[in-house]
């Protein structure tokens, strides 16, 4: 084999994705933030107009529909920003970038829109009991359970 096809690659522990994680949680919570706290706001001023504090059922199923909605506008807005940044040209979150790291597929390239996407919906799997994560700190190749079901790879960007 050559020497230019021999590639080392290190990987990403669990604490430096971690810290990673974090700087992206803090940068995305603030979007999040304000479009769930919009779309509650906005249904207030809809639904519960009246100024009466007894609610009738059907005011209390909008509220619920609502908040559902804002939930869901929220996770949406956290999975796009991993995804648009996951398939960029830096292949990685702004967190990632700040401490040297990113993603790659298993061919060692860059990953698609599509397969990012997926990436961060499947993250929604690895946050149950944060099991998933934890996985990074005892696989070979430190891997979460989102990186193993879209086949991708962190790593100390060089």
């Amino acid at each position: 084999m050559e020497e230019s096809q021999m590639i080392e690659r290190r990987y990403a522990g669990f604490w430096l994705r971690f810290a990673a994680y974090l700087i992206d949680l803090l940068i995305v919570s603030i979007p999040s933030v304000v479009v769930f706290f919009g779309i509650i706001i906005v249904s207030v001023a809809v639904i519960g107009g009246s100024g009466s504090e007894d609610f009738t059922p059907q005011q209390d199923f909008a509220f619920a529909l609502c908040f559902a909605v804002a939930a869901v506008v929220s996770a949406f807005v956290f999975s796009l920003y991993f995804a648009i940044f996951h398939s960029s040209k830096w292949q990685a979150t702004l967190g990632k970038r700040a401490l040297g790291l990113k993603i790659i597929g298993s061919d060692g390239g860059r990953i698609s829109f599509w397969r990012a996407l997926g990436r961060a919906l499947a993250m929604s799997l690895s946050a149950v009991f944060y099991i998933g994560y934890l996985l990074a700190a005892f696989t070979e190749k430190k891997q979460a359970l989102h990186d193993m079901i879209a086949g991708t790879y962190v790593i100390i960007n060089d």
